[in-house]
C-alpha cells in the first residue's frame, strides 16, 4: 500500500486553503487573504522618531533661556550707565564717551532681542511640526495596530490597566509607611560597572576666558536643602596654583553665562596659610575640601561660618609636587592630594614613600575637624596617573592616552581590595590637558576642568 504524504500547514492569520491531488501527494495551496503589512510606514515612523530625537535637545531648549539671562544682564548695565550719566554728564568728552558706550549697549540689545526672536519663532515652528508629526505618528501605529490579529498589544494594555488598578487598590487597603533611606554599601550601590563615558554634554569657556588654565568646578554632593541646584567654581588665579575665594551660581545656566554669582573668601591674601594649593578640590556638606598652602594637610573650609579646620597626613605622604600627576609629556604641579566624594562622603588621594610612591585613598570623616579614617594601599604607582575620581566605594583612575583622548584604565574596589588595570574606557578631549575631574553621584556626571574650559561628561552603567 503506498503512502500518502500529508502537509499540514498552521497559521494564524486568515487564509484560504484548496485542495487538490497531484499523484499520489495530497497539496495545499495557500492563499492569504489579508493586506500585506504596510512595512514602509513602521520605517518611516521609526524615521521620524530619530529626526525629532536628533531636532529637540536639552542644549537647544536651554538657547532661549541663555538668551534672556544675557538680555537682563545687558539691560541692567545699560540702566546703570544711564543713572552715571544723568549723574555726573560734564556736557563736554566725559558725557559723549558715555552715550557712546551707551549706543554700543544698545546696539548689544538689539542683537540680542533679534537672535531671541529668531529663536522664538524657530521653537514655535518646530512645535506645530512636532505636534503634526506626532499625531501622524499617532495615526500611523493605530492604523499599524490593526495587523495585530493575537491582539498583544491590546492585552498587553489591559494586563498594565490591571496591574496599576491593584497596586492602587493596594495601597488604598494597605498604606505602608515611607521607606527609610540607607547609604549604599561600599562598591554595591546598584549602579553597575562604567561601560562608557559619553559627551562632553556641556562645553563652556568660564567668565575669565584663557587667563586661568588651571581651575574646579561642579556641584555639593551633599547639599542643604535649597543649595540642590547650586554650582561652584574655584580658579588658580595666582600663579596657576593657588586660590582664595569660591564662586557659586544658582544655575547650570548662570554658571555658563558668567552672571548672577556670589563669591566667598577664604583669605584677602593669596597664597597665604590655609588658602587652596592645586586644583583638585571637591565640595560636601556645604565645605570645602582641598589641599592646604604648603603643608601636609587638608583642609575643609566650611562655607557659612568662612572657618578652616584641617587634619595632617602621614608625615611621608607627598605634597609640594613630590608625587603629582603626571604623564610623559607634563606634569601636573601641586596635584600631589586628590579629593573625590561618592554616594558615601568623602576622600582623599594621595601618594607616600613607604608605599613607593603608589597610591592611597584615605576616607576622610566629615566632621569638625575632619579626622583621617581608613586608608587602602594600592599598587598604582601615582606619576602615572592624570586624575581620579570615586563611584561607589571604587577609585578610578585616568592615564593620558593622546591629545584628543584620555583613558580610564584603572581601578581599584575598597570592598573588596581588587583592583583592575584592564578598563580602556575613553573619554573624547575637546582641550589637550584635564586639570580637574571629579564625579557627581547625584547626576552620574563627570565634572571637568581642561585648560579653562568646563565640561560634564556622562557616565553610562551596565
Amino acid at each position: 500500500m503506498n503512502q500518502i504524504k500529508l502537509i499540514i500547514l498552521m497559521i494564524v492569520i486568515p487564509q484560504f486553503l484548496s485542495k487538490e491531488m497531484r499523484g499520489k501527494d495530497c497539496v495545499c495551496d495557500l492563499k492569504n487573504t489579508d493586506p500585506a503589512f504596510p512595512e514602509n510606514k513602521l520605517r518611516k515612523v521609526v524615521t521620524n522618531v530619530s529626526h525629532c530625537t536628533r531636532t529637540i535637545t536639552s542644549e537647544k531648549m536651554l538657547e532661549s533661556d541663555r538668551l534672556v539671562l544675557g538680555l537682563r544682564q545687558r539691560i541692567s548695565q545699560l540702566d546703570d550707565n544711564v543713572k552715571t550719566l544723568e549723574k555726573e554728564d560734564d556736557r563736554n568728552v566725559y558725557g559723549a564717551v558715555t552715550l557712546r558706550i551707551i549706543d554700543l549697549e544698545l546696539a548689544e540689545i538689539q542683537d540680542l532681542l533679534d537672535k531671541l526672536n529668531k529663536t522664538t519663532r524657530h521653537f514655535q515652528k518646530l512645535s506645530i511640526e512636532t505636534k503634526t508629526e506626532l499625531s501622524n505618528m499617532k495615526d500611523t501605529m493605530e492604523e499599524l495596530e490593526k495587523f495585530d490579529n493575537l491582539q498583544v498589544i491590546k492585552k498587553e494594555r489591559e494586563n498594565q490597566r490591571i496591574k496599576m488598578d491593584l497596586e492602587q487598590c493596594h495601597k488604598d487597603l494597605k498604606p505602608t509607611p515611607p521607606t527609610p533611606t540607607i547609604s549604599p554599601e561600599k562598591g554595591h550601590c546598584g549602579l553597575g560597572k562604567i561601560v562608557r563615558v559619553s559627551g562632553p554634554k556641556t562645553y563652556s569657556l568660564t567668565v575669565y576666558g584663557t587667563s586661568y588654565s588651571f581651575g574646579a568646578w561642579g556641584r555639593d554632593a551633599n547639599p542643604a536643602p535649597g543649595d540642590e541646584n547650586k554650582y561652584w567654581l574655584v580658579v588658580l588665579s595666582s600663579s596657576n596654583v593657588y586660590g582664595n575665594f569660591v564662586r557659586r551660581y544658582n544655575s547650570m545656566s548662570t554658571i555658563l553665562l558668567g552672571i548672577g554669582h556670589t563669591d566667598t573668601y577664604i583669605s584677602s591674601s593669596n597664597p597665604t596659610t590655609n588658602t587652596i594649593q592645586g586644583p583638585n578640590m571637591v565640595m560636601y556638606g556645604n565645605a570645602l575640601y582641598y589641599n592646604c598652602y604648603y603643608t601636609l594637610n587638608v583642609c575643609k573650609f566650611n562655607m557659612t561660618t568662612r572657618t578652616v579646620s584641617t587634619v595632617a597626613l602621614p608625615k611621608d605622604a607627598g605634597y609640594n609636587s613630590v608625587y603629582p600627576f603626571a604623564h610623559l609629556g607634563t606634569i601636573y604641579y601641586y596635584t600631589d592630594m586628590d579629593f573625590a566624594a561618592d554616594e558615601s562622603g568623602v576622600y582623599v588621594i594621595y601618594a607616600t614613600t613607604s608605599n613607593f610612591g603608589n597610591v592611597v585613598i584615605g576616607k576622610v570623616e566629615t566632621s569638625t575637624p575632619p579626622v583621617l579614617n581608613q586608608t587602602w594601599s594600592t599598587t598604582l604607582h601615582k606619576k602615572t596617573v592624570t586624575n581620579t575620581f570615586m563611584v561607589c566605594g571604587v577609585l578610578y583612575a585616568t592615564r593620558y592616552f593622546d591629545k584628543d583622548t584620555e583613558e580610564i584604565f584603572y581601578s581599584y574596589d575598597t570592598k573588596t581590595n581588587t583592583e583592575r588595570y584592564d578598563l580602556r574606557i575613553h573619554i573624547k578631549k575637546v582641550q589637550t590637558n584635564i586639570q580637574f575631574l571629579n564625579y557627581d553621584s547625584r547626576d552620574h556626571l563627570l565634572y571637568v576642568y581642561s585648560d579653562a574650559y568646563i565640561l560634564t561628561y556622562e557616565i553610562v552603567f551596565q
